[in-house]
């Protein structure tokens, strides 16, 4: 099986994520995605974020009526940061050999990965698939960053993968440009305004009841 792994903050996740994640799925082929909160993100302020087992609930609301995708809590239940090499260990001690995964991932947490911990072991152990929204044109600063920051080896082939002898392939996965982004819909509560299309209702239902984002 080809899987996914989708993580993030999800602080709300939206209709944004849902729709890339569809296209992602459909695009590359696979069978599965994993979409799992992080309780405490490594690269990422935690000022306005909401508590993990909330955004866990809005994961897990959502995701229950969608085949083909999966919640998972696995990083909730680690103490300390959310250290992705952690994550591969944890996903793949639970699923065995069997599964095969694939590390998703925008392009703006892949231009930061050298500042990722055990950044390297990332590329020797997981394909990932960088999901491009319009951010970056073209594929040329892909190319300049991973021959100057992860390695020479790699070369471009076929769908946009950039691929190397000894280390995992890293394809770039245009998908749907979405403006929608999980802060817009912050400011949006703050200021009592509806987020009606912007978030599954299931969502909305969960942030009115829990008084997420006053």
């Amino acid at each position: 099986m080809d899987a996914g792994l989708f993580g993030g903050t999800f602080n709300p996740l939206h209709n944004g994520h849902i729709g890339i994640i569809r296209h992602v799925k459909d695009a590359c082929g696979l069978d599965k995605i994993f979409l799992y909160p992080s309780a405490s993100p490594p690269h990422k302020p935690t000022s306005n974020l909401a508590k993990a087992h909330d955004r866990m609930a809005m994961v897990a609301s959502v995701v229950a009526d969608m085949p083909g995708f999966e919640a998972s809590d696995i990083e909730l239940k680690r103490q300390g940061p959310s250290f992705t090499i952690d994550t591969l260990d944890a996903f793949e001690k639970v699923h065995g050999p069997c599964v095969n995964f694939h590390l998703l991932m925008g392009s703006d947490a892949f231009f930061d990965i050298p500042t990722w911990k055990d950044q390297e072991k990332i590329f020797q152990r997981v394909p990932i698939i960088v999901m491009l929204r319009g951010e970056r044109t073209g594929l040329a600063p892909y190319a300049s960053f991973i021959d100057e920051r992860i390695s020479k080896g790699y070369k471009l082939k076929m769908d946009n993968t950039f691929v190397h002898g000894n280390l995992k392939p890293i394809r770039i996965c245009n998908v749907p440009k979405i403006d929608i982004s999980s802060t817009q819909i912050r400011n949006r509560i703050k200021r009592g305004l509806s987020i009606s299309g912007l978030v599954p209702e299931r969502v909305a239902a969960l942030i009115r009841t829990k008084d997420l984002y006053t």
